[in-house]
């Protein structure tokens, strides 16, 4: 799921000052402590071959984020995909890989445990 700037609500509205808020942005419970990650990518980057052997090869940690500037493409389990843009929120369930279309930046909010565990594996096959 994501959504561009111009389409979070906005909640306040006074000159020189607005305050968007878009409810129900994904679900965070069941997760212990949240990790702020800051990301780099290439384009052309794909982070697939880095994901095998992983359950399904893909993230199974839940993402909240922002795109910067770039162009990602994210991938589900099912087969479906969707592309996020500069100044785009995105909420990417387990269950997904990414492509970077154009050299992206973006900020992720991720479960620590399970993203630390998936950040981990892509260590260890870019070691191997």
């Amino acid at each position: 799921m994501h959504i561009t700037k111009e389409d979070v609500p906005v909640k306040i509205g006074i000159p020189g000052a607005t305050a968007r808020q878009q409810l129900n942005f994904g679900n965070a419970s069941g997760y212990g402590k949240i990790s702020a990650e800051y990301f780099s990518l290439p384009e052309g980057m794909d982070i697939s071959p880095l994901l095998e052997g992983l359950q399904g090869n893909m993230c199974h940690a839940p993402h909240w984020g922002y795109v910067i500037q770039g162009r990602l493409i994210t991938t589900y389990a099912d087969g479906t995909s969707e592309v996020t843009s500069t100044n785009d929120l995105f909420y990417w369930p387990p269950g997904h890989t990414v492509k970077v279309e154009q050299n992206a930046e973006f900020v992720l909010f991720s479960p620590q445990h399970e993203h630390t565990h998936v950040m981990d594996h892509m260590i260890a096959k870019m070691n191997q």
